[in-house]
């Protein structure tokens, strides 16, 4: 039901040719040729930067990670003194 029809072609190449006139067709095709031209050029590029160069000296070995140390048993924290006296615990004011 969606299908792209063959009408539906021909209508858009109608609209675009009465759009753009028969005089601008051609350099529009040109300038969309060499921009896909260069796309692809740019794409190229990318594929190939993406492939790892041969390495001329050879990789290096990490040695295996050691786990952290236990850390020594501290004290416990040291108790907070009582709050002064009319300290509400920072609840609104009462009316």
């Amino acid at each position: 039901m969606n299908a792209l029809k063959p009408w539906h072609v021909i209508v858009l190449l109608v609209v675009v040719l009465l759009l753009f006139g028969a005089k601008r067709l051609p350099d529009l095709a040109k300038s969309v040729g060499e921009s896909l031209k260069i796309f692809k050029a740019e794409i190229k590029d990318l594929t190939e930067d993406d492939k790892p160069a041969n390495p001329t000296t050879p990789p290096v070995a990490t040695p295996p990670a050691t786990p952290p140390a236990a850390a020594p048993d501290t004290a416990p924290p040291a108790a907070l003194p009582p709050p002064y006296e009319g300290f509400d615990g920072g609840a609104p004011p009462r009316t």
